[in-house]
């Protein structure tokens, strides 16, 4: 696990700009030059005459580019796309589509469309070797991917493009040294290789003013609710006590299968909510519209409850929290953000340690691998953060047994789980997030016969209206961040 400083939000903001200027070889945020007699040739604008290129097509293409840098500043992600598309489409020289496949590609980034993420900066980088952001889009969705690796190459090359970077070169050493402690690890965790804390020995200092615990048996609704309004003031919670949250959490969870069954009464309802995101806010508004959790008024969070959002730690204390006080009628699943590599380039790293340290970061990490991965309720909805698998025969009981104790791998089962998308056409399709896989109506329907179930609920993609049926109505995805990265979506919560 990583112990160097992390790179700031800030800088991160200051790296993952867009390009505004005229060319890919002055990039505003990089800085990248193109003196550099070692740089490969075949750059910007080689073998290019001007002359082949009209005045009208290039001033079209600037329109473009300014209309969807607009646009992304406002959060319309699909929409920028398009402009970012228009303008590629126009004549004009290579160094100005790596600009915009670049920008192109940040945007795909933005909406978890890793696969196609890749492709744009593979054409930018094709467009102009020298354009230092399009191998820092490359690396940051090799990133995303967990494909360290690669990402070690293309970091280890705006390195190159930019000597002076210490933003850049900070970036390949942290993602070096992650490397390497992975694959000492394998990422497969061991009960005699878990975080041992000894909370005894954390003093708490007298100018504390928040809840307090003397053991984990004081986690109770009522301690919850103080905890919630202490947050909601921005204050922070002692690490002392966020500790013992955490660790009561983990016993609980350990204690399940991978797939954990729910049984409600007929007379009763489960609230499902889908992506949180560190909306805190809009957590404390769920709970205020529809009832905090109780005995009769279970929830069941289905993943995503950190990064983007800038209150991540207050969303997961409080929701680990509920667990802690109501384990039979709080339920928490894991979601793709749930994972180091996400909460590395997410925000979520970064903002444990801004507000605790790196030993709680760890703590969390090793918490999320013992989250289930899938609910099945009343034996008849199956609830699952991504979707379906990438073969037919997959059961109920396949999930149960699988091994979740572990960071996500890039295929199987449990990526499945976190990872994939519906979508309307038959068959089984190559993702455009470049892991898990897109199933159509005949896979769900597929699935659903075979394990006996009528429904499918996941979460993982945002909805305008916050929540939307698959075409032949046995997917139903729910999305409850009410905004993220600009866009106000959110159908808050869904009942079953």
């Amino acid at each position: 696990m990583e112990k160097t400083s992390p790179i700031s939000e800030d800088e991160l903001k200051k790296l993952d700009t867009l390009d505004t200027n005229e060319g890919a070889t002055t990039s505003s945020s990089l800085n990248t030059s193109s003196s550099d007699e070692s740089l490969p040739s075949g750059g910007a604008g080689a073998s290019e005459d001007p002359s082949e290129f009209s005045e009208d097509d290039l001033k079209k293409a600037e329109e473009f580019k300014t209309q969807g840098n607009d646009l992304f500043k406002l959060g319309h992600f699909e929409k920028a796309l398009d402009m970012y598309s228009e303008a590629i489409f126009c004549r004009v020289p290579k160094n100005k589509k790596a600009v915009y496949y670049s920008n192109r590609a940040f945007t795909n980034i933005k909406l978890e469309n890793y696969a196609i993420a890749l492709f744009d900066a593979n054409e930018a980088i094709s467009c102009d070797p020298t354009f230092a952001k399009a191998h820092y889009r490359r690396g940051s969705a090799h990133l995303a991917l967990n494909q360290l690796a690669e990402a070690i190459k293309d970091f280890k090359r705006v390195c190159h493009l930019e000597p002076q970077n210490k933003d850049a070169r900070e970036k390949y050493q942290n993602t070096m040294k992650e490397h390497k402690e992975r694959e000492f690890a394998k990422c497969i965790m061991k009960d005699d290789e878990r975080i041992v804390v000894k909370v005894e020995d954390i003093v708490v200092e007298d100018s504390y003013a928040g809840p307090r615990l003397e053991t984990p048996e004081d986690i109770t609704p009522e301690w919850v609710e103080k905890l919630m309004s202490f947050l909601s003031s921005q204050k922070v919670l002692h690490r002392k006590f966020a500790i013992m949250v955490i660790l009561r959490c983990r016993e609980i969870f350990e204690k399940d299968q991978s797939l954990v069954r729910i049984e409600v009464p007929y007379t009763e309802e489960i609230t499902v909510c889908g992506d949180v995101h560190g909306q805190f806010y809009d957590l404390l508004n769920i709970f205020k519209i529809n009832g905090n959790p109780a005995q009769n008024n279970p929830y069941l969070f289905n993943g995503d409850f950190i990064d983007r959002g800038s209150f991540s730690v207050e969303v997961i204390l409080t929701l680990l929290a509920w667990k802690a006080a109501l384990p039979k009628h709080m339920f928490m699943s894991r979601g793709n953000h749930e994972s180091k590599n996400l909460n590395k380039l997410y925000g979520f790293e970064g903002e444990v340690k801004k507000k605790y340290d790196v030993k709680l970061y760890d703590l969390f990490s090793e918490l999320f691998c013992y989250l289930p991965i899938a609910h099945c309720i009343n034996s008849q909805v199956l609830v699952v953060h991504g979707g379906l698998f990438a073969k037919d025969g997959v059961k109920l009981e396949d999930i149960a047994k699988f091994n979740r104790v572990r960071e996500p791998a890039d295929e199987g089962i449990m990526c499945e789980c976190l990872w994939s998308d519906p979508c309307d056409q038959n068959g089984r399709h190559p993702s455009k997030r470049g892991v898990g896989v897109q199933f159509g109506p005949d896979v769900a329907s597929r699935f659903l016969d075979e394990n006996n179930l009528k429904l499918l609920v996941r979460s993982h993609e945002v909805k305008q209206e916050g929540y939307e049926y698959q075409k032949g109505g046995k997917v139903l995805t729910v999305f409850s961040a009410h905004k993220v990265q600009g866009r106000r979506h959110g159908a808050q919560d869904h009942k079953l």
